[in-house]
């Protein structure tokens, strides 16, 4: 199948019409509209990335296992640390973004510049054809009316010939010339116009197929253009994809290092406080001072020890002393 190309497809039998011409401008001013589109996605999307960026970022400032110790203490400082480099990647990943965001602007604006100066070429022609193209028809229309008035002329003064009024002749035949002379000069007039357009027309062919090549080339590279810009986007997520899955690596082998038996008796061997149990309680007997390692008694009292008979009065060494016995009437422990 042979190239299709702008300047084969786009004409009209019409010679004032733009329709073909104005679906052409249709067409870039479509295409524009996706460049400005694509532009703004990928604004926004690296504003996405830069507030991700900087949330991330001080995400990975917060305490985050701070009392651990030893191997996993180390993995969870690598797991921040590289957040903290995923988040930087984000920063750079939405530079970049900008930068061919920037790139499409400027890509658009340099088009649109382009494409105001041959539009501005194309619509004078535009305006010219069509006011000598009106000039032509005016001028066509004058000619066939003063053909007719010719004709007419002719045709009264023939009528006329053999009649007698010699002064009616003679103004017929004047008026035939009369309409003569016009008809020959709207025909000037009329083929002068007509040649006049003719040079406008092959103006604006010209200029017609050169504003279709240069606009043909256009979309081809703004198609180009806007192909290699998303692809170029993909490849930086992907890449961003890439960077972030080394980054998370890095954490992953840490991980790789963290020994759970270490961490035990890394913590044993820091803060250990001794290595001896402490001695069982003995029981200790508050009356008899008696220790023993058995288990303490229940918490009864004591039991209640009553007290024995009254011991014998103990004899005096006095012969004399005398005691008071109960039967007595005078009967006294006291001894006198």
């Amino acid at each position: 199948m042979r190239n299709l190309h702008f300047k084969d497809f786009f004409w009209f039998s019409d010679l004032t019409s733009t329709v073909g011409y104005d679906a052409i401008i249709q067409y870039l001013n479509d295409g524009k509209r996706t460049c400005k589109e694509v532009e703004d996605f990928m604004k926004a999307r690296a504003s996405i990335e830069e507030r991700y960026a900087k949330d991330l970022l001080g995400l990975s400032k917060k305490v985050c296992g701070h009392n651990e110790m030893n191997t996993l203490k180390r993995s969870l400082d690598v797991f921040k640390l590289q957040t903290e480099h995923v988040s930087l990647s984000h920063l750079q990943l939405a530079q970049n973004m900008r930068e061919e965001a920037k790139k499409l602007e400027d890509f658009r604006e340099r088009q649109k510049d382009a494409r105001k100066k041959i539009e501005q070429q194309m619509d004078a022609l535009h305006k010219q054809k069509s006011s000598q193209f009106k000039k032509t028809m005016d001028s066509k229309k004058t000619y066939e009316q003063k053909c007719r008035d010719k004709e007419e002329a002719d045709q009264n003064m023939n009528r006329n010939t053999n009649t007698n009024n010699t002064k009616l002749v003679e103004k017929l035949h004047t008026k035939a010339q009369q309409a003569k002379q016009n008809a020959e000069e709207a025909d000037r007039l009329y083929q002068q116009h007509v040649t006049t357009l003719g040079k406008i027309r092959d103006d604006w062919l010209k200029e017609h197929i050169n504003a279709c090549e240069i606009f043909e080339k256009q979309s081809i590279e703004r198609i180009n253009f806007l192909r290699n810009t998303v692809w170029t986007h993909l490849n930086q997520l992907s890449q961003q994809c890439v960077t972030s899955d080394e980054l998370y690596e890095e954490v992953r082998r840490s991980l790789e290092q963290c020994d759970i038996q270490e961490d035990i008796e890394h913590f044993v061997n820091l803060r250990r406080t001794g290595d001896k149990p402490p001695a069982p309680v003995v029981y200790e007997n508050f009356y008899t001072g008696q220790r023993s390692p058995g288990p303490p008694p229940s918490r009864l009292p004591p039991p209640v020890i009553r007290r024995g008979p009254l011991p014998e009065p103990i004899q005096s060494n006095r012969d004399d002393a005398h005691h008071s016995v109960l039967l007595d009437g005078d009967y006294s422990v006291i001894q006198y």
